[in-house]
């Protein structure tokens, strides 16, 4: 799963790393604008979003967010303990709140909380679609006990799918999650991933759950209705 810190305190920001490591794959922004900036691609499974940044403060960033329809899953960091922040934070579309500072354990808790509350699984570590299971510790993926071949960011391809079940993914979206915002390749090898998935799926037939949105990008669909 995929994480955004935004964060100035660069110190606690890679702290914050550490501590996640096992559960997300973590980006940083250190200003407000910044972070809005990657927020809104719409990649990641949960924010972590201080309240006091430079150039946008954190209900600010929030608020944008939301007002575009960005439902990213959002914990606010604050080093005050007051209601109104707390009230404030919610008002403006917040998640969860943790006061600075924080015990490891308790930020942990909270995301597997977060994460709980969207639908995945962290404690085991698996992720579901039908009779599909991904292994997300060893990155092996079953169907009815026999091994389904995915390799390397084909399973990364797979999971994103999963994770956003019922809702369209622009190729854009599925670069910048998959291979990153500063990678040297282009999009179209988005759809050479997507392609292959499809053929490894195919033989346990369900290649026809993943429909193509010709020229927009890709959904994993319940109904099994194959491309449009």
């Amino acid at each position: 799963m995929k994480l955004l810190i935004i964060e100035d305190d660069k110190n606690l920001s890679e702290s914050i790393v550490e501590t996640t490591m096992e559960m997300f794959e973590a980006d940083k922004a250190f200003d407000g604008e910044e972070g809005l900036y990657l927020a809104e691609q719409g990649i990641f499974d949960v924010i972590i979003l201080d309240i006091m940044l430079p150039h946008m403060n954190g209900y600010e960033v929030l608020e944008s967010l939301r007002k575009k329809g960005i439902t990213t899953p959002v914990i606010m960091l604050t080093a005050k303990d007051g209601i109104d922040d707390k009230i404030q934070g919610f008002k403006v579309g917040a998640d969860d709140y943790l006061v600075k500072p924080f015990h490891r354990e308790e930020l942990l808790l909270r995301l597997e909380a977060i994460i709980r509350r969207a639908g995945g699984n962290v404690k085991e570590h698996v992720m579901t679609f039908k009779d599909l299971k991904l292994h997300l510790k060893n990155k092996t993926a079953e169907l009815n006990g026999e091994a389904v071949k995915l390799n390397g960011k084909q399973f990364d391809l797979l999971e994103y799918f999963i994770t956003n079940k019922n809702t369209i993914l622009t190729k854009e979206q599925i670069f910048d999650r998959i291979w990153g915002f500063e990678s040297e390749t282009s999009t179209t090898v988005v759809e050479v991933y997507a392609s292959n998935v499809r053929k490894n799926l195919k033989k346990h037939g369900y290649d026809k759950y993943i429909k193509t949105f010709r020229g927009l990008g890709y959904m994993l669909t319940d109904n099994g209705d194959g491309d449009v």
